[in-house]
């Protein structure tokens, strides 16, 4: 009894329909309209500053509760900055460059990926960048009485734990917002799939 040989196509051959996949789904998107385009391209900068907000926020707890008052400016600069590239970066790696590639065609997924994003990358690590540099800082300038080294989680999870409690609503908020611009970005993807092919000629879509 004769059996059917199925062969995968060429490494070569199925890296080229990879790259006129893309190609084709760049042009594609390319014939959407301008505020859609842009909006697509800006999503993660409006996620990123709603990070460097949190990052400010946190940081200006952290500086309560450790009763720091120096060095405003250098404490401030990096919780605006980081929590606003890490964003970026990770919203753009988990959404944008995947939907771009087709590599992302479920709209769940997509709402799930921006929503982790958006609490774990835009909320939680701005207060995990805070904790440690307001610690030096407190350390620096002996603002509050720090704790043994045997003492030190002990220390820091009380401190945490008031901090963490106040900025939950920007938690959940950010995971709101990363989870909406996922979904929008993921409709953008899909309208632009159901574009015509660009390459192909106008009488052949006619027939």
């Amino acid at each position: 009894m004769g059996g059917r040989v199925f062969l995968e196509p060429p490494l070569e051959e199925r890296a080229h329909f990879g790259r006129n996949q893309k190609e084709t789904l760049q042009q594609k998107f390319e014939q959407l309209p301008a505020d859609e385009q842009s909006f697509f391209q800006s999503g993660s900068s409006f996620l990123g500053l709603n990070s460097s907000l949190c990052g400010l926020i946190a940081n200006s707890f952290f500086r309560r509760v450790m009763n720091v008052t120096q060095a405003r400016v250098a404490s401030a600069l990096p919780m605006v900055f980081l929590p606003f590239f890490t964003t970026v970066v990770a919203y753009e790696s988990a959404i944008n460059y995947p939907l771009m590639e087709g590599d992302l065609n479920c709209a769940t997924c997509a709402a799930i990926r921006g929503g982790a994003v958006g609490a774990l990358i835009g909320g939680i690590y701005p207060m995990l960048i805070a904790l440690p540099l307001n610690g030096l800082l407190a350390i620096r300038y002996s603002s509050s009485p720090m704790p043994t080294s045997e003492n030190i989680l002990q220390y820091y999870k009380m401190i945490c734990k008031p901090v963490f409690k106040k900025m939950t609503f920007a938690i959940l908020l950010q995971c709101a917002f990363g989870s909406y611009l996922a979904s929008k970005h993921h409709e953008t993807y899909t309208k632009a799939l159901l574009l015509p092919d660009p390459r192909r000629d106008p009488e052949e879509l006619n027939e």
